[in-house]
């Protein structure tokens, strides 16, 4: 009965624009649009929906709108510019107009600086995309202030299992409960990068990361096969006492790891603070030593340091006015690997913990990198230079509050965007904005190898491909679970889709497409599956939006399993290398993951050995597998060694192979026994490509 009577009344409401006053007394009225979440896509839904003269309100978990994009992701990753159009363009538009006034640059002059990344002083660009934390905000607040746009800060959804969360009428969301009480709303956006409202209304959502069967997908699941980029050096030893597996795992490493290949799991990528620091003595705070410091949570870095690790362990970015925005490189660094598992769906509680814990942990490797007697005394030199910034953020020590959520929920929803989307395999059809970066997950696990030294797993580059579009049923859930709430940011995706798509400036594009679709399923009176979408791509082309890609079209390098190959193959993975620690798959076809190369340097110093055991004896063609290009050496030695004697070639890995990727460097008569292909870089003209070997019968 008191169901009927609050839909009773919720009706009454919405015929007559009637307004209420919870107890704890914010205003709610009827909103065309309810946003869970001001982040950068529900902003930009807010201001949307504004345009279209809607009646909107915004509910921010937190005490700051912007989500990373005001909370220190200042070095946008974007794929490609030119892929991205409507309320998101405008607002790197007002970015740069805000760094082109004189008074923006307080601690620098404006010409002395040099963006470390995407570039503000080109000539024919009206954006700009690295800002500082700071002015991220104040665009935002613009955006809010111009459009009158209610926002309600610290508004919490309330989880609290039996208590009022959403509540529905059918498949659909009458009313959301936070910590302000009741918001009653016609449409619904979920905005945050957490999922908590899709997931409060019963919507299908998922964790971790997918087997590859289930999509036919090659990049999801457990990837220890490309275990390559963001490494420990060799042989850094996994235990508390070296050698001795009885004395336990260092902190961070996870005994159950890694599973079989390509399997599904429940780790995610991991999460980190994205530093906004400072080199001007006038701005900046020095690294504190956190109260709970424990240095046995380091040892892993000292020892990557004392087994040759040559580089300081962040990519430090160029932010204006002397500041930066600092992110994870190398096999340890600012991702806190493996601590993030429970966060998506753990209690507001033990999320707080989390937070703390990733906090603590920075906190820690900062002024260890700056002051411990183990870490390298350049690296300490460099590293104490800078520090936090006094006119950032909120709180004394210069630290920000937003954690960067690489991926928590994702939706599964009426349509799922796979690594085939972003590869061109599988195009959509009713697109709402396009993606362009590469498919990009971080480490998940910290794991012993095989070879009983500690490794790093999960990290996932692989892009080569075109902008391509993302369909309007990836940011909606199935039908029968909620028909008028829609979700650009924990969208319907793959673990590996997601990575691709997961970027600020794409979540604006999505959060103005699904608040455009949000109100047109309000005008057209139908859930928003239903909407008439020939009406809303237009829409969306009359607001700048960009749906399809008319540049230069770029297709992923095919990569050819091994064992669908005949005879002996041996992938580069199992080389004896020396150097060629270059990894690309940037041309093919080639070889199982990719290739390697010398980097065109060391040279005479970079071998690798390709091994094998003829059972078969018999005539053999030796063949070599490499992706050509002009920048190729003309000159590659090639030495093969059997049964005593040894035999040289000279490649020219220019010339397209005539059997791609296989060209063949000769035809041996082989007795049973040991045989070795060794390929050089000695006097070489060029990038010298290693990919694999074929011992190919020819009997």
């Amino acid at each position: 009965m008191k169901r009927d009577i609050r839909i009773f009344l919720l009706a009454s409401l919405i015929v007559v624009g009637f307004s209420i006053r919870t107890s704890a007394g914010t205003q709610n009225t009827i909103h065309d649009v309810v946003i869970y979440g001001g982040t950068s896509a529900g902003i930009a839904a807010a201001v949307q929906v504004r345009r279209m003269g809607g009646s909107v309100i915004i509910l921010e978990p937190t005490s700051r709108i912007g989500g990373l994009t005001t909370g220190g992701l200042g070095q946008t990753d974007i794929g490609n510019k030119a892929a991205i159009g409507g309320i998101s363009r405008e607002f790197y538009q007002r970015i740069r107009k805000h760094y082109e006034r004189n008074s923006s640059w307080r601690w620098q002059k404006q010409d002395e600086y040099r963006s470390g990344g995407q570039s503000r002083s080109a000539s024919r660009e009206d954006t700009m995309w690295t800002f500082e934390p700071s002015v991220a905000l104040q665009v935002m607040q613009d955006f809010v202030d111009e459009y009158k746009i209610e926002v309600v800060y610290r508004a919490r959804l309330n989880r609290i299992t039996g208590g009022p969360r959403a509540e529905k009428d059918g498949a659909r969301i009458t009313e959301i409960w936070t910590d302000s009480g009741p918001c009653f709303g016609r449409t619904f956006i979920d905005a945050t990068y957490e999922g908590d409202l899709l997931a409060a209304a019963g919507v299908s959502w998922t964790v971790g990361r997918e087997a590859n069967a289930e999509y036919g997908e090659t990049l999801s699941g457990v990837q220890t096969r490309r275990a390559i980029h963001h490494q420990f050096v060799k042989r850094v030893d996994p235990y508390v006492t070296p050698g001795d597996p009885s004395s336990g795992l260092l902190p961070g490493i996870d005994a159950s790891g890694p599973g079989a290949e390509g399997t599904q799991d429940h780790r995610i990528q991991a999460y980190c603070f994205r530093m906004c620091l400072t080199d001007h003595p006038d701005n900046r705070l020095p690294f504190l030593k956190p109260a709970d410091y424990r240095e046995l949570d380091f040892e892993l870095l000292f020892r990557n340091f004392e087994a040759g690790a040559k580089m300081i362990p962040w990519s430090n970015s160029a932010m204006p006015n002397r500041k930066t925005d600092v992110n994870n490189n190398k096999g340890f660094s600012t991702d806190h690997i493996g601590k993030n598992y429970t966060y998506a769906d753990a209690s507001y509680d033990e999320r707080e913990r989390i937070l703390t814990d990733h906090l603590n942990y920075q906190q820690g490797l900062m002024w260890t990198l700056a002051n411990h007697a183990r870490v390298p005394k350049w690296v300490r030199q460099e590293i104490s230079r800078w520090g936090t910034c006094k006119d950032e953020f909120e709180r004394e020590d210069g630290w920000q509050q937003q954690l960067y959520i690489r991926e928590a929920r994702r939706m599964v929803g009426h349509y799922v965007m796979t690594q085939h989307n972003c590869q061109g395999r599988k195009v959509s059809a009713q697109p709402v904005g396009l993606a362009a970066y590469t498919m990009d997950s971080h480490n998940v696990q910290r794991h012993v190898g095989e070879d009983g030294f500690v490794h790093n797993e999960g990290d996932v580059q692989v892009g080569g491909f075109s902008p391509y579009p993302i369909d309007y049923g990836s940011l909606v859930p199935k039908k029968a679970e909620c028909s008028n709430l829609l979700v650009p940011v924990c969208l319907s995706a793959t673990h590996m889709a997601f990575g691709s798509i997961r970027m600020e400036p794409v979540f604006m594009v999505l959060g103005q497409s699904a608040a455009t679709a949000a109100m047109q399923s309000i005008r057209q009176n139908v859930d928003v599956q239903d909407v008439n979408y020939d009406v809303l791509r237009k829409r969306l082309e009359d607001d700048a939006q960009v749906l399809a890609w008319n540049g230069p079209k770029k297709t992923s390098a095919i990569g050819i399993d091994p064992r669908s190959l005949s005879g002996i193959v041996i992938d580069d993975e199992q080389a004896e290398r020396i150097g060629f620690d270059s990894f690309s798959t940037s041309a093919g076809p080639f070889i199982g993951i990719g290739y390697r190369h010398d980097g065109n340097d060391g040279k005479g110093r970079q071998t690798a050995v390709f091994a094998a055991t003829i059972t078969d004896p018999g005539k053999y063609a030796v063949r070599l597998a490499y992706a050509p290009f002009s920048n190729r050496s003309t000159n590659t030695p090639i030495t093969v060694t059997h049964s005593g004697d040894v035999t040289t070639f000279v490649v020219n890995q220019r010339t397209t192979p005539a059997q791609a990727p296989f060209v063949a460097v000769a035809e041996l008569t082989l007795s049973a026994g040991k045989i070795s292909v060794t390929v050089a870089n000695d006097d070489t003209d060029g990038y010298v490509i290693i990919d694999a070997v074929q011992l190919l019968p020819l009997d």
